[in-house]
């Protein structure tokens, strides 16, 4: 049996106020743009997460609104600047055959790479921008079981990919 992962980094994020907390930071309006479009990709091409495990981060929430896929999302604070073991424990324990991990940077850059047994040929997986998203496929029967370097990669993708340069810069 197969399971499937879509590791997305939260899309970009707000400065605008440097009083507000990290955590606190909500995307701006090319993270919102961003997220939409990442959503839409995976809606276009069919693939839908049975739960999704989020950073309780404002911009990771966001980002999981904003892409319009719905279902289930639980809240996992410890994926709040999370390291790849944190981010392998949270996956553990999941249900359903197709999890989605909302992240941040470093920490989801480092998971990706420990995650896959050959990287995708493309020249932003190793910076992981905001947005981007990750799907593998995993040879196993039960989360519980995953480990690092096993997963096969299925696509790799950034939203200036789906948006386009020029309209990506607001």
């Amino acid at each position: 049996m197969v399971k499937r992962l879509i590791l997305l980094r939260h899309a970009k994020s707000s400065w605008d106020d440097p009083a507000l907390a990290d955590r606190d930071r909500p995307l701006n309006k090319r993270g919102r743009k961003s997220a939409k479009a990442i959503g839409q990709w995976l809606n276009d091409i069919g693939v839908t997460p049975d739960v999704t495990l989020c950073s309780d981060a404002a911009r990771a929430r966001e980002t999981f609104d904003r892409t319009g896929i719905g279902g289930d999302v639980r809240i996992v604070p410890e994926l709040y600047m999370a390291d790849p073991d944190t981010m392998l424990g949270a996956l553990q324990k999941a249900e359903g055959a197709c999890v989605m991990l909302i992240g941040h940077n470093p920490g989801i850059a480092a998971f990706a790479k420990r995650l896959v047994t050959q990287a995708p040929p493309h020249g932003r997986f190793d910076d992981y921008p905001t947005g981007a998203a990750l799907i593998v496929d995993i040879p196993m029967d039960d989360w519980r079981a995953g480990h690092f370097g096993t997963s096969r990669v299925v696509n790799f993708i950034t939203p200036r990919e789906l948006i386009g340069k020029d309209r990506d810069a607001g």
